[in-house]
């Protein structure tokens, strides 16, 4: 299990090799240093918002106080989920890359623990 806050060179490969005309819905799984961790990511939260709307992401649900209703144990390892949407990968690397971004970064960083980040796409689901 890796703790890293940082990809891999291999890793923003594999993001920018998705499909290029497609949204990527990346799903942040967060366990926030304790004591404060928590008002950091919030700092974060709101230096980054001005990045997502420049790239066209959205976040799409946000929520704490996880509690394992089918699987193991009763709390999973994070305590929060994120998820954000892109409008493709190549909009995520551009802001994740960005001299300013990287500035508001530094909050996320010093607020989590362990903050897994998985891009994952959205099903087409017919009505």
């Amino acid at each position: 299990m890796s703790n890293s806050l940082e990809p891999t060179r291999e890793q923003i490969a594999a993001l920018a090799a998705r499909p290029a005309d497609a949204p990527v819905v990346m799903v942040n799984l967060l366990k926030f240093i304790q004591p404060g961790g928590l008002e950091r990511y919030l700092q974060y939260g709101q230096g980054v918002a001005p990045h997502l709307e420049r790239v066209g992401g959205k976040v799409r649900y946000g929520g704490a106080a996880p509690t394992v209703v089918i699987g193991e144990g009763e709390r999973p390892w994070w305590d929060a989920i994120l998820i954000v949407e892109y409008p493709s990968p190549a909009a995520f690397i551009e802001m994740v890359t960005d001299a300013d971004y990287l500035k508001v970064h530094e909050h996320r960083a010093a607020a989590l623990e362990r903050g897994d980040l998985i891009a994952t796409s959205m099903w087409l689901i017919a009505d």
